[in-house]
Order: structure tokens, then sequence, then C-alpha cells
């Protein structure tokens, strides 16, 4: 399938059982039907880990990276 934007094949990848089109060149991303509600649905699931960092006891030395949602984790290629 083509990129509607740029005409560049686009890639598919199986994100967490979600299958996602996107454009290497562009970084445009497109769901077929059915894809969208089941992202929601897996988001609403998902529940981050409790930090427990303790920013004042680094010092800042070093910074911990901030621990992404559902979707940032989906999306991240």
């Amino acid at each position: 399938m083509q990129c509607p934007i740029d005409g560049t094949q686009l890639v598919i990848t199986d994100r967490n059982g979600v299958e996602i089109d996107y454009c290497p060149q562009c970084r445009g991303v497109w769901l077929d039907r059915g894809e969208l509600d089941k992202i929601i649905d897996r988001s609403t699931a998902y529940s981050p880990p409790p930090s427990g960092y303790d920013d004042r006891a680094d010092h800042g030395y070093r910074k911990k990276k901030k621990r992404g949602g559902f979707l940032e984790d989906l999306f991240d290629f």
C-alpha cells in the first residue's frame, strides 16, 4: 500500500497485537478498521507502574526517564 501523503511504500508492524501501517519517510500512521478501537480498549486497561523514584536523592547527577503511557509504547518505531 502506498502512503497517501508522499507515495512511499507503507511498512506494516505489529505492536501489542495491533497491526499498524506507517510511512518511514513522513512517519504518518494509518490504522485499519477496528484497530483504533483495540488501541483505545488497551489504553484504558493500561496502568503505569508506580515510580517510587525519589528525585531529591539523585543530587542532579542523572535524570530518570519518565515512563510513557500505552500510546508511547505502541507508536515507538
